[in-house]
């Protein structure tokens, strides 16, 4: 699994963006661990957005997005920190603003619009009336932002910019961008993209590309366009059972739990801690072999519905992507631009994953891999066609994983960032995967659980 997504409904509410936000971790690196506990009140004062066109002129009308895009229609927020010894930030909005004009020469729909098709569904409307671009200054040095592995309210809301006013999607742009002086010389490139236009993959591609441009260079990976090799069929052919759309009865009322306080915190699990956590899910012979993602996936689906205490014939569900690129037939081009991920899920009563011996676990999580073949994309792909269902986070864990992403090959001319990842949790059911550390060995595991289920999960993440 490689990529991030969030099911929900393509009009989805801006108003709480901020609440939202607030939610928000981070990599942890070097840089904001310097911090002396005399944390500043972070001021970011932003200057007037504008409006960034392609640099040359561009395809006009519009432009189809898959069902694979459709169920993933949310503003994604990621951060990326940079600061060189050798290098200044005072033209670095410039070069940002420039290199953008031009990379959206090659990724034209992103100075787009998001409309409603005659269908139903949504699509961009190819404008060329261009991103939204934003300089802005800070109070302070980064390294006196103090820890932001943990959420912080006050922080990261102040590195993208929100559109004011905006209710929903259909009146964000596709592609929101910040850039953030710090008095040290160092600055933050905050973003706000639309899911619908690409993956986690697709997103590390575009950003690549465009750092690229800046450094002068041409794009390693030009993107490839035509999301209509992953049209439904026609007509649609539903050959599987497709229960990550099933929703399940609450029999717990975990969705009251969840109206309480929320409690986030992360959990670091260093390269020991996978390597023993792999050792025991192999150690009664179930299995032979297991990836580093089972081990850990299993592991918190596991103390997490023990920690919400869920009856024991509660049906519980764990959502998660797979990179379904290499997996069609023929696999999707190299650089293909849109989502590549596909949904899959394993299901079971919570007696049965918590008695059973944490082997179980892992072979359902193998199980929910393997089923994911050509002929099943396809068949999920045409069964939204037919149905337009989404995923149902009732009694539901989604987990997903930005460790695999390549965050820290994005360069603009200052180096690799000090720091990147995401800014927020989409949704409370969700737990992110981070790389964590200089070499990216170790995972962050954050989360947010109501008060009354947090201090059992933190007294299960002994190894």
């Amino acid at each position: 699994m490689f990529s991030v997504v969030y099911p929900v409904v393509p009009f989805i509410s801006l108003e709480n963006q901020h609440t939202r936000v607030s939610k928000g971790v981070v990599e942890c690196s070097a840089v904001m661990e310097k911090s002396n506990g005399n944390v500043p009140q972070l001021t970011v004062n932003q200057g007037e957005p504008t409006l960034v066109c392609p640099a040359e002129e561009t395809e006009k009308g519009l432009y189809f997005l898959s069902n694979l895009d459709q169920n993933i229609a949310v503003i994604v927020r990621t951060i990326y920190c940079f600061k060189s010894n050798e290098k200044g930030s005072e033209n670095a909005g410039k070069v940002i603003k420039d290199a953008l004009s031009k990379v959206l020469v090659h990724y034209y729909p992103l100075a787009g619009r998001l409309t409603i098709s005659s269908e139903g569904k949504l699509i961009v409307d190819c404008t060329g009336e261009g991103a939204v671009f934003v300089e802005a200054e800070a109070n302070c040095k980064m390294e006196e932002i103090g820890d932001i592995t943990k959420p912080d309210p006050q922080t990261l809301g102040k590195l993208v910019y929100d559109i004011p006013g905006a209710k929903n999607i259909l009146e964000m742009p596709l592609l929101v961008a910040q850039v953030t002086k710090f008095q040290c010389g160092g600055f933050v490139l905050g973003l706000c993209m639309n899911h619908c236009m690409f993956d986690g993959i697709g997103a590390m591609k575009f950003v690549k590309s465009w750092g690229e441009v800046a450094r002068g260079l041409p794009l390693t990976i030009p993107p490839f366009l035509d999301r209509t090799i992953l049209k439904a069929r026609s007509p649609p052919k539903i050959d599987h059972l497709h229960q990550e759309f099933a929703e399940i009865e609450d029999k717990c009322s975990t969705v009251d739990l969840y109206k309480d306080e929320m409690f986030y915190r992360s959990f670091c699990f260093e390269p020991e801690k996978l390597e023993k956590l792999k050792k025991n899910a192999m150690e009664d012979g179930v299995i032979e072999k297991c990836t580093t993602f089972e081990a850990l996936s299993a592991f918190v689906w596991r103390a997490r519905t023990k920690a919400l205490n869920m009856l024991s014939d509660q049906q519980t569900k764990l959502l998660f992507a797979v990179d379904g690129r290499p997996k069609f037939n023929p696999p999707l081009p190299k650089g293909y631009f849109g989502n590549g991920i596909v949904l899959t899920n394993s299901i079971c009563q919570a007696g049965e994953l918590l008695e059973k011996p944490f082997s179980h676990a892992v072979g359902l999580i193998q199980d929910a891999i393997k089923m994911v073949t050509d002929d099943h994309m396809r068949s999920a792909i045409d069964c939204f066609e037919v149905t337009r269902a989404r995923p149902s986070l009732s009694s539901t864990l989604l987990i997903t994983t930005w460790s695999r992403l390549s965050f820290n090959s994005t360069d603009f001319g200052w180096g690799e960032p000090v720091l990147s990842g995401p800014v927020a949790l989409p949704e409370k059911e969700v737990i992110l995967f981070l790389s964590h550390g200089k070499e990216r060995k170790s995972i962050n595991v954050l989360l947010g659980l109501p008060a009354s289920a947090m201090k059992g999960f933190e007294e299960q993440m002994h190894v």
